[in-house]
């Protein structure tokens, strides 16, 4: 008989009969039945082991950025697993993500200020119809760094950015000088900071036929997706990294590092586990 069979048999009677009449019934010597129980407890083990040890494999692959949802995502591209066992096993070697989210507070003074156009209507229906965009602080070199980004709503690809040691017009400028050609109707979000409502800003967007939107006042959560991927790149490699003093270069090869790996291999759940690169090319 299959092994298989009889142990399963058995596991059902051996609560009504003894295991050596149920083997006697089945025609197999009771040494053969725990000869075989032993080789099936066996390769369990080992099958809970290699499934620990694709979790684990998972998690230092994203230096710990990922919940047991994202993991339990990206094993089930190759095979098919529980969440809660994803879980558990995380849980069991301490495997939880690591990230804790820093905030920042909103900085620049209104000059000219534009119409909220954007609305918090966060959800684009081709690449490049809206784009938003911000700075952040990278106070974790010798000297304060700022990273200007640009992001297409459409799937939360940055599509262009700088990192300077200064804070002006014509950095911004040089980050809106890498967009590419861009569909008419094409709407640009900010906050209301000093480069934004900057003549010379405002001019370069109109020229580029581009719609430009603005934050209220006050209001981060206007900008809420550029905000939170800055908030991520941070908290996924500076403090995870702990690389809070260190030095420019260093500084500048990490953002560059994770802009790539954020926009071809970062999966994100909004765009069902798939990087933003993966989601436009297979959209387009």
């Amino acid at each position: 008989m299959v092994p298989e069979v009889v142990l399963k048999l058995v596991e059902e009677l051996k609560e009504k009969l003894p295991i050596s009449q149920i083997c006697q019934c089945l025609g197999i010597p009771r040494s053969t039945y725990y000869r075989w129980q032993k080789n099936e407890q066996g390769e369990e083990t080992k099958r809970k082991k290699w499934i620990e040890r694709k979790v684990g494999e998972q998690c230092r692959k994203h230096k710990f950025r990922y919940g047991y949802r994202k993991i339990t995502a990206l094993l089930n591209q190759t095979m098919h697993i529980n969440h809660k066992v994803v879980q558990r096993i995380m849980q069991k070697y301490g495997w939880q993500c690591r990230v804790k989210r820093k905030k920042r507070k909103q900085t620049g003074q209104p000059y000219q200020v534009a119409e909220n156009v954007l609305n918090r209507n966060f959800r684009a229906e081709r690449p490049l119809q809206k784009l938003v965009t911000d700075i952040t602080y990278l106070p974790f070199g010798p000297k304060q760094l700022y990273l200007s980004s640009i992001q297409d709503l459409f799937n939360g690809e940055i599509i262009a950015y700088s990192v300077s040691d200064c804070q002006n017009v014509e950095f911004v400028l040089d980050t809106l000088s890498q967009l590419p050609p861009l569909p008419e109707g094409c709407t640009l979000h900010s906050d209301q900071g000093s480069v934004y409502t900057s003549y010379a800003y405002q001019r370069k967007v109109k020229e580029r036929g581009i719609i430009m939107s603005m934050s209220r006042k006050g209001t981060p959560a206007d900008n809420a997706s550029i905000e939170s991927f800055h908030s991520s790149l941070k908290s996924e490699t500076f403090y995870l990294d702990e690389l809070t003093c260190t030095t420019t270069a260093i500084v500048e090869q990490t953002v560059e590092s994770y802009i790539t790996y954020y926009n071809h291999i970062r999966i994100q759940t909004k765009l069902n586990n798939q990087s933003p690169v993966q989601y436009r090319q297979l959209a387009v």
